[in-house]
């Protein structure tokens, strides 16, 4: 439940348009609701400013239709991350939520259901990452950024094996209050931009890349000892951490302008 739902409420309360009973019903879902294997956080929004995300990983169909089920109820956006096509499919096919709201990234792997559409901000975010092979990772950030009501674009394939055509975006980059950049191999990337930017660049390393790169870590330790300052840095192939993180940052810069 957002913020905005519970004043909502509230007001509808004091303006006789909803009984106490009503209202009750309404907000005894807070602070979290129980499922069989589940204890779903729907006070997120309200503490963190947005809803619990579903990892779909571990989870069985069958408890990741129930827990977006219970979700849809209390009236958020909700995100799921990892989530492969039989998932979608079976959250689509279930009649819990209508399925023409539903959004299904099959690269990024994410699962989207906007409730709630916020206010554009003055601000955005850039999501670039160093080659095609990196776009899943970013995309994971990009619809997470969406999913938190933040404008943001996806500038892909930009990295430093050719980087004139980083070059020829940078432009578009440097108008954003926060840039996340996702690579891979040795992740030079990264410390590349923050050199070009006045603002905060958050740093994915990904698992590209070939036998040496050991999984991300070769790009996770390059990243983590950036020369370049205003380099923060967020697990390998966490493009979800990312986004999450640059929305908060992008919301606050909007905050500081109003």
């Amino acid at each position: 439940m957002e913020n905005k739902n519970i004043q909502e409420i509230l007001e509808k309360v004091s303006s006789g348009d909803m009984s106490p009973s009503d209202a009750m019903k309404k907000l005894r879902v807070l602070p979290f609701v129980h499922t069989e294997n589940a204890c779903i956080d729907t006070h997120r929004s309200v503490r963190c400013g947005f809803p619990e995300v579903i990892y779909c990983p571990g989870k069985s169909t069958g408890e990741i239709v129930q827990i977006f089920g219970k979700l849809f109820e209390t009236g958020v956006n909700i995100l799921a991350t990892r989530a492969e096509e039989p998932v979608y499919q079976a959250v689509r096919d279930s009649g819990i939520c209508p399925s023409e709201e539903l959004t299904y990234d099959p690269r990024g792997r994410t699962i989207t259901l906007m409730q709630n559409h916020y206010d554009s901000l003055t601000g955005d975010i850039s999501v670039v990452t160093a080659g095609t092979a990196d776009v899943p990772v970013g995309r994971e950030a990009l619809a997470t950024c969406l999913a938190m009501g933040q404008n943001a674009e996806l500038i892909a394939d930009v990295g430093v094996a050719g980087i004139h055509r980083l070059l020829s975006r940078l432009e578009r980059i440097r108008k954003s209050n926060v840039v996340i950049v996702a690579a891979g191999m040795e992740g030079a990337l990264a410390s590349v931009v923050a050199g070009l930017v006045d603002v905060p660049v958050i740093a994915v390393p990904t698992s590209v890349g070939y036998g040496s790169s050991f999984g991300g870590v070769s790009a996770l330790l390059t990243m983590l000892n950036s020369c370049a300052n205003g380099v923060s840095v967020v697990n390998i192939d966490n493009g979800f951490s990312a986004g999450y993180t640059a929305s908060l940052i992008n919301r606050n810069f909007q905050r500081s302008e109003e």
